[in-house]
């Protein structure tokens, strides 16, 4: 939730028809209450396709809605280049989705990888049957859409069930504490198949300390880890996203083909793997659950 832009203009084919107009008739012409704040809806004047959707005035997800394979944010730009290296190339994937708001994400992903069955989690117990009728989203079991706290939904998935999972936990600008621990960074490798991948969408200011210790909690589950950000983040400018991608698959990371796919994003990125993480990590340490009282 933090520093996006709209450089991914669409693609020259689609992929879907677009939302059906009874959906648009739907859409709230202002902020709509929902339990945990607000909830609207702004159309992207340089494109009739487009929908950005804020939550609590945060833009939290944009939709091309004539094509669902567009990603415009440029975090979920870099999601996408490494969640394409998982085998088998662009078949199914058992993926979860913590945090949901618009499901951008796993709408491109029902889209390129036909035949996955997804889960997204929302906090709120209103948004995801608001999104549902807004916008042309895929039907269970392609995607579930489960209500509730992340971590706490996150415990009820069975062991090895999921390829991939997606943290994009924000309460305001930033992820709270309970998602970024090692208790939680441990849930989430359960929940992983052997060789899965974790994406975790950490949104930081120079000296990037909070993504420097998420990287050293990962390191506690996780054989490998890369870091991907815009490079002048990464030189300690601005206030961004840092994509966190951590596996104990040796291969999927350590290509010199996902590396080139990062730099040649419309917004070019850097990934730092290796040599690189060890010294972005440094010295951080990992974060852990708050003492009980």
């Amino acid at each position: 939730m933090a520093a996006r832009d709209r450089s991914a203009r669409r693609s020259p084919a689609s992929h879907r028809a677009p939302t059906r107009p009874a959906g648009r008739a739907l859409w709230p012409t202002g902020p709509l209450p929902i339990p945990t704040g607000t909830v609207e809806l702004t159309r992207d004047p340089d494109d009739p396709d487009g929908v950005t959707v804020l939550v609590n005035g945060v833009p939290s997800s944009y939709l091309d809605l004539a094509d669902p394979t567009r990603l415009v944010f440029e975090y979920m730009q870099q999601m996408a280049a490494v969640i394409e290296r998982v085998e088998p190339p662009g078949g199914p994937l058992d993926v979860v989705h913590l945090g949901a708001a618009g499901c951008a994400l796993a709408r491109a992903l029902d889209a390129s990888r036909p035949g996955s069955r997804q889960l997204a989690v929302e906090l709120d117990t209103v948004l995801p049957e608001l999104v549902r009728g807004w916008f042309d989203l895929p039907r269970s079991p392609a995607l579930r859409i489960r209500a509730g706290d992340a971590r706490a939904q996150l415990s009820t998935l069975p062991d090895a069930s999921a390829d991939v999972v997606v943290r994009d936990v924000f309460a305001g600008d930033r992820t709270p504490d309970h998602v970024r621990t090692r208790e939680m960074v441990a849930e989430v490798a359960r929940v992983l198949r052997p060789g899965g991948l974790y994406l975790a969408n950490c949104a930081d200011r120079p000296p990037l300390a909070g993504a420097r210790a998420e990287g050293a909690t990962l390191r506690t589950a996780f054989a490998d880890l890369a870091v991907v950000a815009e490079p002048g983040l990464l030189r300690g400018r601005g206030y961004g996203n840092v994509v966190l991608a951590a596996t104990d698959d040796p291969d999927l990371l350590c290509s010199a083909a996902l590396a080139r796919a990062i730099r040649s994003l419309p917004a070019p990125a850097r990934m730092l793997h290796g040599a690189e993480v060890t010294a972005f990590v440094g010295d951080a340490s990992a974060l852990r659950d708050a003492p009980m009282p």
